[in-house]
């Protein structure tokens, strides 16, 4: 099943659960309140472990149609059979994703506050670009870079959808969309909620 790829909206990563049975769980309390995007990104599971989750992940995905990215990982991607791939600058090109994942695969770009990185993305096929930080954040951590203003100025050089991530909150994110993001990106900020649902549904609400 192809599932497109969505015009705007929250854009879930998962977080660091060691849990399998708890992270699917958060999962898919995300999807039932209204996600536009999962993007798997593990950095503690072994092989084995990440392939097991990414089946298990895009199961979901499937049954409430939103189509799961995987993070840093073409090749698990193809395996899990997701909808796309999410690159960071040294992760690998467009080009090789593209032909390893065919012409339907959702690919995006990290692209951190530099615009001429984004120009470069959206020139080698890339779906969307991500920008960020923006705010203090424990999965970015560091200096918030990204600014209301690296999102005017790529929506005057780009024409594909723009992602913002880095400690956005329902709280601090209407001026984020304002400014042009398609995509606001949350880990923390969705997956350590006490009610995820009505977290998602609050974002939503926002788009």
């Amino acid at each position: 099943m192809h599932l497109s790829f969505p015009t705007k909206g929250l854009y879930a990563i998962t977080p660091d659960i060691s849990d399998t049975l708890l992270l699917l769980d958060k999962v898919e309390k995300a999807l039932i309140g209204g996600v536009a995007l999962i993007q798997y990104r593990d950095k503690i599971s072994n092989v084995s472990e990440k392939s097991f989750r990414a089946k298990a992940i895009h199961t979901l995905c499937l049954q409430h149609r939103v189509p799961l990215i995987i993070n840093d990982d073409p090749e698990l991607a193809l395996a899990c059979e997701a909808e796309g791939v999410h690159l960071g600058q040294a992760d690998g090109s467009v080009q090789h994703a593209r032909a390893l994942l065919g012409d339907s695969a959702i690919i995006g770009i990290t692209c951190h506050h530099d615009i001429s990185l984004a120009i470069t993305a959206e020139q080698q096929g890339a779906d969307y670009v991500a920008f960020g930080r923006f705010f203090n954040s424990s999965t970015k951590p560091g200096s918030p870079l990204a600014t209301t203003d690296t999102l005017i100025n790529a929506k005057k050089n780009i024409r594909i959808p723009i992602v913002a991530i880095g400690g956005i909150t329902v709280d601090n994110v209407k001026p984020i969309i304002s400014a042009g993001a398609s995509f606001t990106a949350v880990v923390d900020g969705l997956f350590s909620s006490k009610d995820i649902s009505s977290m998602c549904k609050g974002f939503h609400n926002l788009f």
